[in-house]
């Protein structure tokens, strides 16, 4: 019984030194809503807007194993050339990366880190967007490994995306993401 106490503390030991990715802390660091148009826009017979959404990823070292990183998401809405609204919001999380090789902190902070924080930023421009007057913008899901590879030129930029608000996807254009200095 003792011999196998002292396995199971050595895997535990183990699994302490293998790669690990802590949320220390989520927060909103920007959110900006303008809906220039209402109540004008906001009116029932009004055609969809077409929508041009961007989100762009940005990672910076806080010090020690700890990461800042910030998913920023800009959404446009026109309708005839005149902006209907537009929302920016910056998301962010403190990340605490253990144990994660050199070669591969890159592809955490900036594809493994924003898919844990997306979810929470697809709500936040959902529920701003509806408080806003209009249907909620639902973002798509975001592959952050091909946002990656497009940002290293491996993939080419595809034309950017329209769609109404039950519909949005996001844009290639501008979605690159970024190191932090």
């Amino acid at each position: 019984m003792a011999e196998t106490e002292a396995k199971t503390d050595g895997a535990a030991g183990e699994a302490q030194t293998g790669p690990r990715v802590a949320v220390r802390v989520q927060y909103i660091k920007d959110l900006s809503f303008e809906n220039p148009g209402a109540p004008r826009a906001l009116a029932d017979g009004a055609t969809a807007p077409q929508i041009q959404v961007n989100v762009d990823v940005e990672a910076r070292p806080m010090g020690k194993d700890h990461y800042e990183v910030a998913l920023h998401v800009n959404a446009t809405a026109a309708r005839n050339d005149a902006n209907v609204f537009v929302i920016e919001l910056v998301y962010a999380g403190l990340f605490a990366l253990e144990n994660i090789p050199r070669d591969k902190l890159e592809t955490v902070c900036l594809v493994e880190c924003p898919r844990l924080l997306f979810p929470f930023a697809r709500r936040i421009v959902a529920d701003t967007t509806r408080e806003g007057g209009f249907p909620p913008l639902l973002l798509d899901p975001i592959d952050f490994g091909r946002l990656l590879q497009r940002h290293r030129g491996a993939v080419p930029t595809a034309p950017a995306a329209t769609a109404t608000p039950a519909q949005a996807a996001p844009a290639a254009k501008g979605a690159a993401p970024k190191r932090g200095r």
